[in-house]
């Protein structure tokens, strides 16, 4: 039942104080200046309790951000374990900023402000966050909130939902043309390093991910077969890439002079764990005089090389291990000449 007191305020200003008992449930309580609103807000409330919809409510002013998150890293983040140390970064800035504020406190406006901020300030680095990197935030926070309201039942939706994220820029496309490619190519050759040019040659025969080619482990290889098993990728699914050609003939070089006591392909002085090649690469990138690339452009310029040599958009995402046609329709305008192949083809077939 609603129980409405009128009280007579410092200022001189008449106010109603109204509370709402629900047995099973806390006591309801608000203050409002009319007392129309008063028994409005008493009359939503008591169905609300009656029907269970407030229940949520009531357990969002329990609760902080910061308990929020230091649930969520308890228990949910140990079952993330590629990205864990970023997402953690991540929550970590919400907590430090807004740990204090109660889940029924927490807006769509103060996270916008939250968003903006993300974008404003400089970084220990001393630069300002991408785009991109702001999502990021955003995707850590929205997937903690949206593990509060599904499963905890700690709020009745996230706030998150209604604030807009920065529009990120277009996907990198940068690939070796075929002179910095033999440029750099020989420049691995002549590194130091041993592993530095196999690397190089199967991250461009391939299309693999740094980590993927990294923790490679020679029973994953198979010769006979021609084809490279890798059980642990970025999307969670098994992938098995071709080994054919000049690739192949390295990494069986590489076989004939491995370690034994190792099953890395890769292994660093540690021999469990894989070689970091990051200086040499860089050295390798100085020699070739090659600027504006990255380890990662390398998967991209084989992906540009399949493109550009007639492979469709489902062929690349494919080879690559992409799930959707999005992340390879940035090689859309390389595979023009495949795709004027197969319009030429149809419309012979059509008109003769």
């Amino acid at each position: 039942m609603a129980y409405i007191e009128e009280r007579l305020c410092k200022d001189g200003k008449i106010r109603y104080r109204v509370q709402v008992r629900v047995r099973g449930y806390p006591t309801q309580t608000s203050i409002h200046d009319r007392k129309t609103n008063a028994k409005i807000w008493a009359q939503q409330t008591e169905s609300a309790l009656r029907e269970g919809r407030h229940i949520k409510t009531v357990e969002a002013k329990k609760h902080t951000v910061t308990e929020l998150i230091d649930r969520y890293v308890e228990y949910v983040l140990p079952t993330k374990p590629k990205n864990a140390s970023n997402v953690y970064t991540h929550l970590m800035w919400w907590k430090q900023h807004i740990g204090y504020c109660c889940l029924a406190d927490l807006t769509p406006a103060l996270i916008a402000q939250c968003r903006d901020t993300l974008a404003k300030e400089s970084t220990s680095k001393g630069t300002k966050r991408s785009p991109s990197t702001v999502v990021r935030y955003m995707a850590a926070f929205s997937h903690a909130l949206t593990i509060a309201c599904n499963e905890w039942c700690w709020i009745d939706d996230s706030p998150m939902r209604k604030v807009t994220k920065p529009r990120e820029p277009r996907g990198r496309v940068r690939f070796l043309s075929q002179e910095e490619k033999e440029r750099l190519l020989e420049s691995c050759r002549k590194s130091s390093n041993p592993f530095l040019y196999p690397v190089v040659v199967l991250a461009l025969a391939t299309g693999m991910r740094q980590g993927e080619i990294m923790n490679l482990i020679w029973k994953d290889i198979d010769f006979e077969k021609g084809r490279i098993t890798l059980h642990q990728t970025k999307n969670g699914e098994r992938r098995v890439v071709p080994l054919v050609g000049h690739a192949c003939q390295v990494l069986k070089s590489l076989f004939n002079q491995r370690q034994v006591f190792t099953l890395l392909v890769f292994p660093g002085h540690n021999p469990h764990q894989p070689m970091d090649l990051r200086f040499p690469w860089e050295q390798a990138l100085k020699r070739a005089d090659i600027s504006d690339f990255r380890f990662h452009d390398l998967r991209h310029s084989a992906a540009s090389y399949l493109a550009m040599n007639g492979a469709s958009l489902s062929e690349i995402a494919e080879v690559l291990g992409h799930k959707t046609l999005q992340m390879v329709k940035r090689y859309a305008h390389l595979s023009e000449a495949h795709t004027s192949r197969v319009v030429a083809s149809m419309n012979e077939k059509i008109f003769g």
